[in-house]
């Protein structure tokens, strides 16, 4: 009978253990990390929005005397500031009707399309071990290719006009960052100066371009823009007219379930993955590391040039500059970064970025409160991503790989004890 009941003590003790095993395996992973990054750096930018505000400041030059109406102002300024984001980017309560509530949703999800794709090709480079700072210059090539097809090809019917200019933006994006995975192979060029580089010569050959009549400048204007995008290369509205979100999110989401089949579930992945974590392990076991250095670039550039056609062909109908990329080709790697270069987790971030970009202009309207600070808590994630040991210190959380202490069974401790 004794025996029965500690055997039964023991099978539960191996039960809970196997539990507590498995949530330290989640809190000691990435996800934690980010999760934690994230909060940090909404609590520094509460913390700027409480010493910005006008209010606390008043109240705070009495606080002895009545520190309630202080702890008061402080929850006004950082509730409304944050009630004004979660409007201006999921749904605004003062809406008439549902339809109206969640244009902002519509809007953040329209903001993270490019996020998304150009995240992805941030993140598979990562995965391959090399750092793609190229985004803003496959960009800027991934436009002009789509850009001169939707404008300058004419007579084609819808379908097969939209997918000429999509597939020419998604090869001039593949083939520009490829370049830096040619030299990389060949040359041993580090891939962050050479994109680097890559991205001032697309900044610039675009502008010439655009600066050029008969090239890509519109006809009869001494700007440099190009004509609008003729709606027969148009990315289709996904909800109807009254909003902006378009069928580039339906494509964003394809290019994450495509990433995450070829990291998870083909030969090529393995071989990318392979190469990022030893690629001297990797040439021993048979990988040809110059060709999936080259490979991982090309599919890295094209993700990058789908975020730079969803611009042209579906936020930007009317004509673009040189200015198109918009900060995209740079916040990718902050999306990257955030995602744990994992597709599910770069659509998450994409979502997010997105969020604080379409919620940033309602909190300041509604609140008064700088844009700048949303810039800020930006900025703070990708330092606390870039700080994991600070993360997990301020959380205590447990570090990777660390064995969990081993708890005795409590027969064996009353064998111990007698």
């Amino acid at each position: 009978m004794a025996q029965d009941r500690a055997r039964e003590e023991g099978d539960q003790e191996s039960d809970d253990q196997r539990w507590q095993d498995a949530f330290r395996r989640i809190i000691s992973g990435g996800w934690a990390v980010s999760l934690g990054a994230i909060l940090l750096a909404v609590i520094a930018g509460s913390l700027m929005i409480i010493v910005t505000d006008e209010a606390v400041q008043e109240a705070s030059a009495y606080f002895f005397s009545r520190p309630a109406d202080t702890f008061a102002a402080v929850g006004e300024a950082v509730g409304g500031a944050y009630s004004a984001l979660f409007q201006g980017a999921v749904y605004n309560f003062r809406a008439d009707t549902f339809a109206a509530g969640i244009r902002p949703l519509t809007q953040t999800l329209n903001n993270a399309t490019p996020l998304i794709a150009a995240g992805l090709g941030v993140a598979i480079a990562f995965r391959a071990g090399l750092l793609n700072i190229g985004g803003q210059g496959q960009m800027l090539m991934s436009a002009a290719a789509a850009g001169w097809v939707g404008f300058g090809v004419t007579g084609l019917p819808f379908p097969i006009h939209l997918i000429l200019a999509l597939v020419a933006g998604i090869l001039a994006g593949a083939l520009w960052a490829g370049i830096a995975g040619l030299l990389k192979a060949r040359t041993g060029a580090h891939e962050v100066i050479v994109t680097i580089m890559l991205n001032y010569v697309a900044l610039y050959l675009l502008s010439y371009f655009l600066a050029t009549p008969g090239l890509m400048q519109a006809p009869g204007s001494a700007n440099p823009k190009t004509p609008p995008t003729p709606e027969s290369a148009q990315l289709p509205s996904l909800l109807g007219e009254r909003y902006t979100l378009h069928w580039g999110f339906i494509l964003a989401l394809v290019a994450v379930a495509v990433v995450w089949w070829i990291l998870n579930r083909s030969a090529v992945g393995f071989s990318y993955r392979a190469v990022g974590e030893n690629p001297r392990a990797a040439r021993v076991a048979g990988i040809d590391v110059s060709r999936s250095t080259v490979s991982v670039m090309l599919v890295a550039g094209a993700l990058v040039g789908l975020a730079g056609v969803t611009q042209v062909l579906g936020t930007v109908t009317t004509g673009f500059g040189a200015d198109i990329d918009a900060g995209i080709g740079f916040d990718a790697i902050t999306v990257a970064l955030l995602g744990n270069s994992n597709p599910i987790g770069v659509l998450g971030a994409g979502i997010l970025f997105g969020a604080f970009k379409a919620g940033g202009s309602a909190m300041q309207a509604a609140e008064g409160i700088p844009i700048e600070i949303v810039l800020v808590v930006q900025s703070l994630i990708v330092l606390f991503i870039a700080a994991p040991p600070l993360v997990r210190a301020v959380f205590r959380l447990p570090q990777p790989g660390g064995k969990p202490r081993k708890k005795r069974s409590k027969a064996a401790r009353k064998e111990a004890a007698a």
